[in-house]
């Protein structure tokens, strides 16, 4: 059996579905497991990730495309066009295979390309509550992986999914985020609490376009707290001279780390340092409360958001659509945190089906390879 694992989208979503594939690789040697990618360093990216986990024996595989195609993504990043034309031209690559296992949708092009014989495999990314993770065309793949039954339950109301056709209780970005983060060493030098402001890249959603600068500059003048600035990956991938920018302009403050897209903003470095989360409506906060702990979000587009299941995690923490308030909700929200507490532990609990600390991969890696091997 072949099965491919593609990764032709931001780096982001690359722990999603990486950590399936080299358990796949691990537990079932008479699968064939590919990782491909479009750009030598994302390959070198992976490369890198799976360095934690030894026993797993892959094929690393660059897909084929013109140099200059290849050039626009490594400058720019991948955008809708540029990942169509790669599944495009690898249209015979990915006929090879009994599966194609995916983080993003995007892929689904390939059946309207003409790749049809492929079981198509959708291991999401991200955990938050807005419609995009819900989307209408998850019906088209054959099996899905799922973190909790709040996901499950939302997905069988829309008749996007049937039993036998996925897995509950799997967020594989934790499995090799606790591989990665044994030893972890403080980013500051004082004990100040650490706050971290990660803003979504979309416009009609992010608070960064109205409040960002007037919350980088607060930050700036205050000595209270340490700042984090880790935006969504996608907010600078393609105005990486402003990324730079800021980066430069606050150099001389010790008290704020600047990220605009490295690794460490995906890979959970930040959300497990910070003591306080501030956002908007990043999915990443559904990983913050890992452990419970104050959020602060930030309304900058006057979002009726109450009765809104797009905006549920909202009700874990105090809701602004001022920046001048912002100092007193961080130190209403660190006083205030225990009255959250319940909520956050329960959204958790609804999110990922985890009962404890053991790695949620395996058994999704065994769960795709018996449908596959059903299904054959």
């Amino acid at each position: 059996m072949k099965v491919t694992f593609p990764f032709i989208a931001q780096a982001h979503q690359t722990l999603h579905s990486l950590p399936i594939a080299l358990e796949m690789a691990t537990r079932n040697r008479d699968v064939d497991v590919h990782l491909a990618c479009m750009t030598e360093k994302h390959l070198d990216y992976v490369r890198s990730l799976a360095s934690f986990y030894p026993a797993a024996s892959v094929t690393y595989e660059l897909l084929q495309m013109p140099a200059f195609l290849r050039r626009r993504i490594e400058t720019s990043g991948p955008g809708p066009l540029e990942k169509i034309a790669a599944l495009f031209l690898n249209r015979s690559y990915f006929s090879n295979f009994q599966s194609i296992v995916v983080p993003e949708r995007t892929s689904l092009y390939l059946k309207r390309m003409g790749v049809r014989t492929p079981r198509f495999i959708w291991t999401r990314h991200g955990a938050g509550d807005r419609a995009v993770g819900f989307a209408k065309d998850t019906r088209l793949f054959d099996f899905i992986t799922l973190s909790g039954r709040k996901v499950e339950e939302r997905l069988l109301r829309q008749g996007a999914i049937t039993p036998g056709h996925y897995h509950l209780g799997t967020y594989a970005k934790f499995d090799i985020v606790r591989r990665m983060h044994r030893s972890a060493r403080p980013l500051f030098a004082d004990s100040r609490p650490v706050v971290l402001y990660n803003p979504h890249f979309s416009s009609r959603l992010s608070s960064w376009p109205a409040f960002g600068e007037r919350i980088l500059e607060y930050f700036a003048r205050q000595d209270r707290y340490n700042l984090i600035f880790a935006p969504h990956l996608r907010l600078f991938d393609r105005h990486k001279g402003t990324g730079e920018a800021l980066v430069r302009r606050f150099f001389g403050h010790p008290h704020i780390i600047i990220d605009p897209g490295s690794s460490r903003s995906v890979d959970m470095t930040y959300t497990m340092a910070a003591d306080l989360y501030l956002g908007d409506v990043s999915s990443q906060v559904a990983e913050f409360l890992i452990r419970p702990r104050p959020c602060v979000f930030l309304n900058a587009h006057d979002a009726q958001w109450e009765n809104d299941c797009n905006y549920g995690f909202w009700h874990l923490g105090d809701v602004i659509d001022d920046p001048a308030r912002l100092a007193d909700a961080l130190e209403q929200a660190f006083e205030r945190h225990e009255s959250f507490v319940p909520r956050q532990k329960a959204y958790f609990t609804e999110t990922f089906e985890l009962s404890d600390d053991e790695p949620t991969a395996p058994a999704a890696a065994d769960a795709m390879v018996n449908f596959l091997r059903r299904s054959a």
